[in-house]
């Protein structure tokens, strides 16, 4: 579970960097609505969903031995107009255990230390709830709070699970004043549950 942690933290930080550019934009009025969405798919295809194409993927830079988090990789999406991002995270365990695909253990396990680093990377970090999720057998927990990123206020859902050999973290983060649009992009990860 540190594991994860430290790549919960590895995240924060990119966040932090990939929010604060997307502040930067200009507000542009919206284009029309495109129906056209790209699938995403993680935990060898056991969990998958969709995002609008408005949404840009961008690598992020592999993780880090000397951070604990090597094995770690990720793509960051980034809705521009909207000002969201979306940070898939998968990183693979090298200490022999199994992850089942739906363990309470592990699950709350990695919420504590995902909120324990959380709170210290984040100064403002702030828990508003919790909710347990089950994707086609695949345990999910997710957890929404609110925090400074970028220099501005945000609304986030951390979507964290694992199978295998692998983990899973990902954070959908919004403008504080888009609940409408993060609730939307919430039910887009989750499809609708």
């Amino acid at each position: 579970m540190a594991t994860l942690s430290k790549t919960a933290a590895f995240l924060a930080l990119a966040l932090t960097a990939g929010f604060g550019a997307s502040h930067g934009v200009a507000a542009t009025k919206p284009a029309a609505q495109k129906t056209a969405s790209q699938a995403i798919s993680t935990l060898d295809g056991k969990f998958t969903f969709h995002l609008p194409n408005a949404y840009i993927a961008d690598a992020l830079p592999s993780g880090d031995e000397a951070q604990g988090t090597a094995g770690t990789r990720g793509t960051m999406y980034t809705n521009q107009v909207g000002k969201s991002v979306v940070i898939v995270a998968e990183t693979v365990r090298n200490d022999g255990i199994t992850i089942k695909d739906n363990d309470p253990q592990f699950l709350d396990g990695a919420v504590a230390g995902f909120i324990k680093d959380q709170s210290a990377a984040l100064p403002d970090f702030k828990q508003q709830k919790e909710r347990k999720l089950t994707v086609k057998g695949l345990g999910l927990r997710q957890v929404d709070s609110t925090a400074t990123m970028g220099g501005g206020k945000t609304l986030n859902s951390t979507f964290l699970a694992g199978s295998g050999n692998r983990l899973l973290v990902i954070q959908a983060i919004s403008r504080a004043d888009d609940a409408k649009g993060h609730g939307l992009l919430v039910k887009q990860i989750t499809g609708g549950k």
